[in-house]
Formats: structure tokens, C-alpha cells, sequence
């Protein structure tokens, strides 16, 4: 596997180390040991998202749905079961997981289901009032006292 040096980046920005860090871990995670369980990540609309984790085996109960730290964190202990069963073959993975999810700036969760063996977390990106685009008006020093008719506009004294 290559490793990046980064640090030039550092160097030349202020504010970005988490930028440099979120490429560092994307370089350096393992594929096959983040593989389980498998999960979809759905755009639903401009800003709303769908992520679906399978969790067969599973209950309500043996999930956890965590929002830490712009991480969403959808973890699973291994439920207890009885060893007595004698498996010809054991497909159905019932290991214990934890699974890590970076959220944007403004994306919150909204609500979580289980059903039929399917976790699905629902999140929405909120942009506040003061972060959306808005239209300033430029106006000229030479037309301060000019209205947009054209007529001067009169200033009480």
C-alpha cells in the first residue's frame, strides 16, 4: 500500500488539519477489515440522505445508533446464543460491530428503523440562514443620493 506525505500541506494551510487527517485515514484504512457489515448510503434528496446498515441476527435491542463528535456510530453487541446448535454451515456473520460515519457541518439524524433485519438511519442537511447566499445590492458613491428612478431622493435634516 503507498503512503502519502502530507505535509506540504500543512505547511502552506491553516484551519485544514482535518481535511489532512480524513485523507490520511482514507489512504491508510484496511478494506477487507471494514468490510462488515455491508451498508448503502442513499441520496434521497438534495438533502436528504438514507444510510442502511445490514444487521441479520440482530435486534432492536442489540443496536446502538450514537451521534458523537460529527460521527454517527451505529454499533452491535453479539447477542447471547446457544453453542449447542450444530451448524453444517454458518453464512450469517453475528459478530459484534462498530461502525464509524463522518457527517458534514449541519447534516443531523432524524430518526433510525429496524425492519426485517435492515437498521436505516435517516439524516437531513439543515444549512443555517447566515451560511446561505444572498444578494447584495451594489450601489455607486456618484448615485448615494439617488433613488432608483433616477429622481434625488430627499434627506430630512
Amino acid at each position: 500500500m503507498h503512503r502519502y506525505d502530507l505535509s506540504p500541506l500543512y505547511r502552506t494551510t491553516v484551519g485544514f488539519d482535518h481535511f489532512a487527517d480524513l485523507l490520511d485515514k482514507a489512504f491508510s484504512q484496511d478494506v477487507v477489515s471494514n468490510s462488515y457489515p455491508p451498508f448503502n448510503i442513499e441520496k434521497a434528496s438534495e438533502d436528504e440522505y438514507l444510510i442502511s446498515v445490514a444487521a441479520a441476527g440482530f435486534s432492536e435491542n442489540d443496536l446502538k445508533v450514537e451521534v458523537r463528535e460529527n460521527q454517527l456510530i451505529v454499533a452491535a453487541t453479539k447477542p447471547e446464543t446457544d453453542d449447542s446448535a450444530k451448524y453444517l454451515h454458518r453464512g450469517i456473520a453475528r459478530r459484534s460491530f462498530e461502525r464509524r460515519f463522518r457527517l458534514a457541518d449541519h447534516v443531523r439524524v432524524t430518526g433510525a428503523t429496524f425492519e426485517n433485519g435492515m437498521l436505516n438511519v435517516e439524516l437531513v442537511r439543515e444549512i443555517p440562514e447566515a451560511y446561505k447566499p444572498r444578494r447584495i445590492e451594489i450601489t455607486t458613491s456618484g448615485n448615494a443620493g439617488v433613488s432608483k428612478s433616477g429622481s434625488p431622493v430627499k434627506i430630512a435634516a
